[in-house]
């Protein structure tokens, strides 16, 4: 068989593979979280989020919503180096994400059953 035939075959059942594939996975929201920067968000995010006062406060002062803030933990870079990970019952993780020009830090502890901001800040101030 020429090798333009066994091409042929192969981009074929490669489409037809990519088709089904299309067909399983088109209406789940599939996503491969494997580093740890995304899992550690992923698991915060998943959960009911409380407000310390001193988190509510700077949320008032601010004038953020609450999408804000779940889009400021979603996307934000987690800082494992200033996190608290090996802690008992909950972990409390350094989150930096940039908002309107400014660089912001939030603390978040992560529980198993809901997760509480502790504090915001604006690094720059």
């Amino acid at each position: 068989m020429k090798f333009i035939h066994r091409l042929g075959y192969y981009l074929g059942g490669f489409a037809i593979g990519l088709i089904i594939l299309m067909f399983f996975l088109g209406g789940k929201k599939a996503s491969c979280d494997y580093g740890p920067n995304a899992r550690t968000v992923k698991n915060i995010s998943s959960k009911p989020l409380a407000y310390s006062d001193s988190a509510q406060n700077f949320i008032e002062k601010n004038k953020l919503d609450s999408t804000i803030v779940k889009d400021l933990i979603r996307y934000g870079d987690v800082d494992f180096s200033k996190s608290q990970t090996n802690l008992d019952s909950c972990n409390i993780y350094h989150i930096s994400n940039i908002f309107k020009d400014l660089e912001m830090q939030l603390i978040v502890k992560n529980c198993e059953s809901r997760s509480k901001i502790l504090s915001m800040s604006y690094v720059n101030e």
